[in-house]
């Protein structure tokens, strides 16, 4: 009887382990390619928020630039230039 138990303890070892690690590293892999995926799909959406972000700047920038020339002119087209402004679209 103690023999049996040996040679079924043999046969779990040589058979059962290596195919018990090589079901655990599939499912690693495959998780980790799941990973890799979900961090490229994050990386896009970044990117694509980044760049929607520099066009806001842009806007705001040269509303400021057009705002800093009606503050610093002194001319009498001012109330002409902001009166422009309000009928103008937003851009």
């Amino acid at each position: 009887m103690d023999r049996g138990v040996i040679i079924l303890g043999l046969c779990f070892i040589l058979v059962g382990l290596p195919v018990i690690f090589g079901a655990a590293q599939k499912i690693y892999k495959r998780q980790l390619r799941f990973k890799e995926k979900q961090l490229s799909w994050m990386a896009q959406d970044a990117e694509t928020k980044a760049a929607a972000y520099a066009a806001q700047i842009q806007q705001l920038e040269q509303r400021v630039r057009i705002l800093e020339k009606i503050a610093t002119d002194r001319g009498t087209q001012l109330s002409a230039e902001i009166e422009s402004l309000r009928d103008a679209p937003p851009r």
